[in-house]
């Protein structure tokens, strides 16, 4: 028997959340779920499934039709209970996309560019003060952290402080936080008149919390590589991996 991720009280929550989203509460659900996390945790082909989990194009499709159907990201929506918005962090990750990655048969890039790594995603990440995921977006690896920043930001509510590095450096990305009344905490480079005599450094010394998140979730290996064709189906298992650290909360 393959080591599962769901004890009892863990599933027990996780389960009504799934009903609440519109997915049936057949008998096999939870073995589907647990097949779908053992892949995100190991990384291994779909058709290298243990047989424990049911047949592995059965498991694969129910995960391919919550994908398209946006579930699994409102499940992670759904998983945020309670988060600290008094600081927020944002911060981008680089992930090296397998060569079974590619080859989808779209006419989009699916969120895969070709950066000094190679080709490339990018999770865009926010955590809350607490270190845990609240929002993220997915993007091809050649996409800078400022280039899309204004989106992620706009995900979030209003907050006492947003805090990143210096590769978001930029007046409008300051400007935009301030309108959405919250203060920048972001250090300017090493080539700015300004200087940085207004920066909050006991702040931006916790900037550690989402770089810990990014440990946390590259722990799973279809996280921490991109084996998915489609942005979509990449961008659900990244959903899961956010919502399992909210899962024992």
């Amino acid at each position: 028997m393959p080591r599962l991720m769901l004890s009892d009280e863990l599933w027990s929550k996780l389960e009504k959340i799934l009903v609440q989203q519109a997915i049936y509460r057949k008998p096999d659900l939870r073995m589907t779920v647990e097949g779908i996390l053992y892949r995100m945790r190991v990384g291994c082909p779909w058709r290298d499934l243990p047989c424990a989990f049911g047949y592995w194009n059965s498991v694969y499709k129910r995960f391919n039709a919550w994908s398209a159907a946006g579930k699994l990201l409102r499940v992670f929506d759904a998983l945020i209970e309670e988060p600290d918005f008094e600081w927020m962090f944002i911060d981008g990750t680089y992930v090296k996309a397998h060569q079974h990655s590619a080859g989808a048969a779209s006419s989009q890039s699916e969120a895969i560019g070709k950066s000094r790594a190679g080709h490339t995603s990018k999770i865009h990440l926010a955590v809350d003060a607490y270190g845990l995921p609240v929002a993220f977006r997915l993007t091809g690896g050649n996409i800078n952290d400022s280039t899309e920043a204004p989106g992620l930001i706009a995900q979030l509510p209003c907050g006492e402080a947003i805090v990143a590095d210096k590769g978001y450096d930029s007046e409008r990305i300051r400007e935009q936080i301030k309108g959405q009344g919250a203060h920048p905490v972001i250090p300017r480079k090493r080539n700015s008149l300004r200087g940085n005599a207004d920066l909050d450094k006991g702040l931006y010394r916790y900037r550690h919390l989402v770089e810990n998140a990014f440990a946390r979730l590259k722990h799973y290996r279809a996280v921490a590589f991109r084996y998915d064709k489609l942005k979509r189906n990449y961008e659900s298992m990244v959903a899961m991996a956010c919502g399992f650290l909210w899962l024992p909360m």
